[in-house]
Formats: structure tokens, C-alpha cells, sequence
């Protein structure tokens, strides 16, 4: 991937200087334009169109802002392009380009277009990571993209199509692009772009839909505990006749829920359990039904973790909400080829739940910097197993110290195991474990901490809070 999730990312601005005196200062055509917002197609055509300001080009963050800039050499069928270098993958500025269009002011009406096209070339043959619009870095509300887009050194019309064409009122996100240089071994290549408009193309034909990738799915959740409805899907029968996958915004679809009073759901696809009983969230796209659902079974209110009381000059915390943390690599490593413990951590009125389900073992691991626990005595975690005690169920709890040289597999690993079962183990309860760091032999130091385990598990679900070491004395 090039990037996490490009809507969390701060925007970072680029001024177009005088020397640009083209950017920004060209009039929508009268015939383009309606009292409320400008109807006009066009994003780019050798020389940017309706932008409205010097400013809406907005970066990625980590992303080279020397890579953008316009070429008066060459475009298609012209003079003139965007010109994207796209920089080595060691490049010190940023190893990728990356930027959003954004319209200033007031944004566009899209509703009579059915797609963006633009054409595009490179230096050499390569992989785009991703072409699309509706990002502008305020709602991010239509984020529209195709991914990995395979461009040659001749010029290609890239067609995305607009997946409900009736959402895009007021439009300010134009376009997006992000490249990296996965596809080429790490080294820069250029790209040249032109010709960025929307256009209504009656060539794009059948447009297919799915939530949860077409599965009908249940999720336990407990009042007021949030859940994204997942596996988003959309298709479309392109010009060529290919299928085109197309990653769309949630806010593409009407989502709907059978029991408002179980769960509710958003426009963004975000489900609310708010009581006990249980509901279907369903949806449609364009006004037809998907394939798809979630079933959530709402267990009623949720039993919150006992509030840890210890000072907090005496704690080392990896995972709580009462504390600091440490900083922590991962809460679950995914540690292949035998774990199948996936995450769906939750929230509920602020509190931060560690939910492991499928669980059959765990790892989190804390080596950035490794952790010195030895002015402490013990360890603490609370557990909550919210199904049935299976007779012989354990819960294996193994602490990791990597040694002298804080790295793992350095031979000086060490590590110690503490197993409960039942009567410690109990069901719908929190489950309050303390271990004394003088009862883990095994352990040969604690001077540089760097894992916690959790085994045992029979494939069911496992919450956890509040683990942390502390000084009992």
C-alpha cells in the first residue's frame, strides 16, 4: 500500500506562485454555470479550470511536494500537462507523490455526469496505487478510486465512473491521485496527466453493488458500542467491456435498519447498538437492493472493567484507559501460519476494549523501545470471556523479555508462562489477574520487556483491558 487511509491525513498546502499566472483565473463559461453551484466539466485542460484560488492543490502527508508541477512541453494532443515526478522510494522529501484537487469556495455540480476520464502517461511502464476524486480533506464524504492502475509510456484514457451521480451537489473534491514506486523496484518515473474532466458517458453500463462482500453476517454488540459495516463492494460494466472495480464511499449506499430501537445506522454505514433485541441493517445502491446484511444481536448494557486505583507513578501501562501507555507495536501481531484470533476492538462511553475473537492466541508486542519493568512487582490484566466455560478451558498468560540486546531471537530470550482455569475463569465477569513477577522463574530478566501472550482459547471471544505492570509495594 502506499499510504494508511488517506482521509486521516492532515492536508498540507502548496501556494502556486505568480509565476503560474494561469491557475485560478479562468471564468466558467456562462452556459456552465447555475445560480447555485458551476456545472462546469472541466478539472484540467492545459491549464487548470474554475479552481477558484491559488491554493487547492493539498498534499498527502509524507508525500514529495516537489513532484507536482505543470509541463508547457507536452501533453495530449498539446502543449501543456500535469507533470508528476514520482520520487525514488528513498527520496528524504517524501518517497511518493500524492495531492487532491480542491475546488476553493463553492464546489461543483456533478449530478449530469456519469464518470471522470483524464489521460495519462509515463516515463516507463508502471502501477498507479490510485486515481479517483470526492476527497477534500473536510467531510471526504464521496471518496471515489480505482486502484492499481496499470499505465504505459503512451497516452491512456483512464475512465472512473461516478457510482450515484445524484450525490454530488456541491462537489469539491476534483481529483486524487497517489503514486509510489512498489512497481518499480523503488526508483522515480515521471507521469503526465491532461484532459481531467467529468464527462456523461452512456457507455458505462450495469452497476453492481454489495455490502459485507455479499455475506450475510451477525455481530454481538453491546448498547452503545459502534460498528462499520464492511466489505463494500461496487462494479461497472466499462466501454471495453471489462469490469471495473471501483472503491466507493459508504455514503453511496442508503443503509437501513428493521429495529431502529436495537440498532440504528448512519449514512456512513456506522451501526449503533442502543438495546437489547436484534435488527438487520440492509442496503440499497441507486434505489436497488444489495447482496449483504448484518444481523446485530444487542446483548443489552455492557459491564465495564473495574476502574484501576493504583498511582500512576507506579505503572508501567501497555493497555489502558486510566493511564499513559507505553508505546506498543501491535495488540495483535497475526502471527502466522496457527493464530486465527482476529481484532474487532470497540468502544464503549470512552472506554477502550481490546476484543479478540476466534480467539485461540495472541500476541502483543512493545519493543520501540523495549520496556524496563524492574522496579516493578507484578502484572495485571482484566479478562472478560462473554460465552460459556468450556470444561478444561485455560487462559495462558506468557510475558517475553528479549534480553541484553532488546531484540528478538537474540539467544537471550526468556520467557515465563501462568495458566488459569476454572474457578478462576468465569463467564460474564471480569476476570481480575495479578502475577507476581517473583512467582515467573523462568524469566531471567525484566529489564527489557517486549511481549505479552495470551493463549488458550477455543475459538470464541475474548475481551481485555487494563493490562499493565505495576509496583506493589
Amino acid at each position: 500500500m502506499i499510504m494508511k487511509k488517506f482521509f486521516n491525513l492532515k492536508p498540507q498546502y502548496l501556494s502556486i506562485l505568480g509565476a503560474i499566472m494561469f491557475i485560478g483565473c479562468q471564468n466558467d463559461d456562462a452556459d456552465l454555470m447555475e445560480a447555485s453551484f458551476s456545472k462546469n466539466p472541466y478539472v484540467f485542460n492545459d491549464t487548470f479550470v474554475g479552481m477558484n484560488g491559488d491554493e487547492f492543490i493539498l498534499f498527502y502527508g509524507g508525500s514529495n511536494f516537489e513532484s507536482f508541477s505543470v509541463d508547457n512541453t507536452q501533453g495530449y494532443n498539446s502543449n501543456a500537462s500535469i507533470r508528476i515526478d514520482v520520487p525514488n522510494a528513498n527520496n528524504p522529501n517524501g518517497n511518493y507523490a500524492g495531492a487532491i484537487f480542491r475546488a476553493m469556495g463553492s464546489g461543483r455540480n456533478l449530478t449530469g455526469f456519469t464518470a471522470l476520464t483524464f489521460w495519462v502517461k509515463a516515463s516507463q511502464g508502471t502501477t498507479v496505487g490510485e486515481f479517483g476524486f470526492g476527497e477534500d480533506f473536510i467531510e471526504n464524504k464521496y471518496i471515489t478510486s480505482i486502484q492499481n492502475v496499470n499505465i504505459g509510456t503512451n497516452w491512456t484514457k483512464i475512465i472512473i465512473p461516478i457510482p450515484d451521480p445524484s450525490k454530488l451537489t456541491n462537489e469539491r473534491g476534483l481529483f486524487r491521485y497517489a503514486a509510489g514506486t512498489q512497481a518499480t523496484n523503488g526508483l522515480g518515473y515521471t507521469l503526465w496527466i491532461d484532459e481531467i474532466k467529468f464527462e456523461n458517458l452512456g457507455t458505462i453500463a450495469h452497476p453492481q453493488a454489495m455490502i459485507e462482500n455479499g455475506n450475510n453476517v451477525t455481530r454481538s454488540l453491546f448498547a452503545g458500542v459502534t460498528s462499520q459495516v464492511g466489505g463494500i463492494q461496487t462494479t461497472f460494466n466499462m466501454p471495453n467491456g471489462a469490469n471495473l472495480a471501483v472503491v466507493a464511499s459508504p455514503n453511496y449506499f442508503n443503509f437501513v435498519s428493521s429495529n431502529p430501537a436495537v440498532a440504528t445506522v448512519n449514512s456512513n454505514g456506522l451501526i449503533t447498538a442502543q438495546s437489547q433485541g436484534q435488527a438487520i441493517i440492509s442496503a440499497t445502491f441507486n434505489g436497488v437492493a444489495v447482496p449483504g446484511s448484518v444481523t446485530v444481536n444487542c446483548t443489552g448494557t455492557f459491564l465495564h472493567a473495574p476502574t484501576p486505583t493504583r498511582p500512576a507513578n507506579k505503572v508501567i501501562s501497555i493497555f489502558s484507559d486510566a493511564y499513559n501507555n507505553v508505546p506498543v507495536n501491535y495488540y495483535n501481531g497475526y502471527w502466522q501460519p496457527w493464530q486465527t484470533t482476529v481484532s474487532n476492538d470497540f468502544v464503549v462511553n470512552n472506554d477502550n476494549i481490546l476484543n479478540y475473537e476466534i480467539f485461540n492466541f495472541v500476541g502483543i508486542e512493545f519493543s520501540s523501545p523495549t520496556v524496563n519493568a524492574t522496579g516493578m512487582t507484578h502484572f495485571h490484566a482484566d479478562f472478560f470471556i462473554p460465552g460459556p466455560i468450556a470444561p478444561g478451558r485455560q487462559l495462558r498468560i506468557i510475558v517475553v523479555d528479549f534480553g541484553a540486546d532488546g531484540a528478538f531471537g537474540g539467544g537471550d530470550d526468556t520467557r515465563h508462562s501462568t495458566t488459569f482455569m476454572a474457578p478462576t475463569l468465569v463467564s460474564q465477569n471480569w476476570i481480575s489477574i495479578d502475577i507476581p513477577f517473583a512467582a515467573m522463574p523462568n524469566l531471567a530478566s525484566r529489564s527489557n520487556l517486549a511481549q505479552i501472550i495470551f493463549e488458550g482459547g477455543d475459538g470464541s471471544v475474548l475481551y481485555v483491558d487494563n493490562i499493565y505492570f505495576y509496583n506493589n509495594n
